[in-house]
């Protein structure tokens, strides 16, 4: 309701609250028409008086702060303009809004806490583990296992093996800083993305072949792919997400890569066969450290950072990946890519 409104209406109760008392006692129809219209007029004038002044311009400045801080503009640009006819409407429906961004805000923050939380409590228990393994072969080798030597080689060869899981948790943290601080630049280049693949597949048939796992790439994808991104980070998301579905496949199962074309962009999928993720964990997959089955995934190694690592690397290419699964089923992992132009760079 504008001002101008508000201030009739109250001016009119008004003053036909006076001009009917006045006809109750005096009964002339004259007077109660007299009376009415300078009770209205004078009423309209100290109410408009009244309420702009001690209501209203306050009010305006209200909405003014709120709107234009909303904004970003610093507060003397906020007190220096005005930007509506009805501020009393538009400062409730501001303060709705930001009520509704202040929730959403809140609501955001206790999810970063919580993810805070869970990351230092796993990121403390993934440092913990090779630590404490290495401490106790030393400790070992210390005691009386360097009068055996075959005993002294074991223990030297599994704390070989913590060090080096520690030195690739190190590195894999590394990468994500620098892939979210923008630290790590990409190295954007025309390249053939069936080349990439078939190489990728032959870096990893001899583990593939050790889990009996067997890697299909059709024959009908010999014709070229070319897309526009940095070969050596989209080799990155290869390994590691096919190198999850060997980890997680069954045995004698199968990993399926395939490439489809789009409008502007390539999109590529990653099918295993194995045991599939419930629906309930696919929102956190691409989480630091999530995994779905604790045991296993321990017994499995890695760094728990792979899928975080896909997911930043594809974002820094302004791409998408996504997941579906059903369990005992098995899963898929897609990802986009920006298909090369005839204009750009080799």
């Amino acid at each position: 309701m504008k001002l101008r409104e508000l201030v009739f209406i109250n001016a009119f109760v008004v003053a036909l609250t006076l001009a009917l008392v006045n006809y109750y006692f005096q009964g002339n129809i004259y007077d109660l028409l007299l009376t009415f219209i300078i009770t209205l007029v004078i009423c309209y004038i100290v109410f408009y008086y009244l309420i702009e002044r001690y209501i209203y311009s306050k009010i305006k400045l209200i909405y003014k702060l709120i709107h234009n801080l909303k904004l970003g503009k610093d507060l003397k640009d906020a007190l220096g303009e005005y930007v509506s006819d009805d501020p009393i409407n538009d400062v409730e429906n501001e303060v709705k809004e930001w009520a509704r961004v202040k929730k959403t805000e809140i609501d955001a923050l206790k999810q970063q806490e919580q993810f805070r939380r869970d990351f230092l409590g796993n990121i403390s228990h993934e440092l913990k583990t090779p630590l404490f393994a290495v401490q106790g072969y030393i400790e070992a080798l210390q005691d009386d296992a360097m009068e055996d030597p075959e005993l002294a080689k074991q223990f030297l060869d599994k704390a070989s093996k913590n060090i080096d899981r520690l030195s690739l948790l190190i590195k894999d943290l590394d990468s994500i800083s620098k892939l979210e601080s923008g630290e790590m630049q990409l190295n954007y280049k025309k390249f053939d993305l069936t080349v990439l693949i078939k190489e990728v597949i032959e870096q990893m048939e001899l583990k593939a072949k050790s889990q009996t796992i067997e890697l299909i790439f059709k024959d009908k994808y010999h014709i070229p792919t070319l897309v526009y991104a940095d070969r050596d980070k989209i080799c990155q998301v290869l390994i590691n997400l096919i190198d999850n579905s060997i980890k997680y496949g069954k045995e004698n199962g199968t990993t399926a890569i395939k490439t489809f074309e789009l409008h502007d962009q390539i999109l590529v999928e990653v099918t295993d066969d194995g045991a599939g993720i419930e629906e309930k964990h696919l929102p956190r997959l691409f989480e630091r450290f999530f995994r779905t089955d604790q045991s296993r995934s321990r017994q499995i190694g890695g760094s728990g950072l792979g899928l975080a690592i896909v997911k930043h690397i594809l974002e820094a290419h302004q791409q998408t990946i996504t997941v579906r699964s059903t369990e005992g089923l098995g899963s898929t992992f897609a990802f986009t890519l920006a298909r090369a132009k005839s204009s750009f760079p080799i």
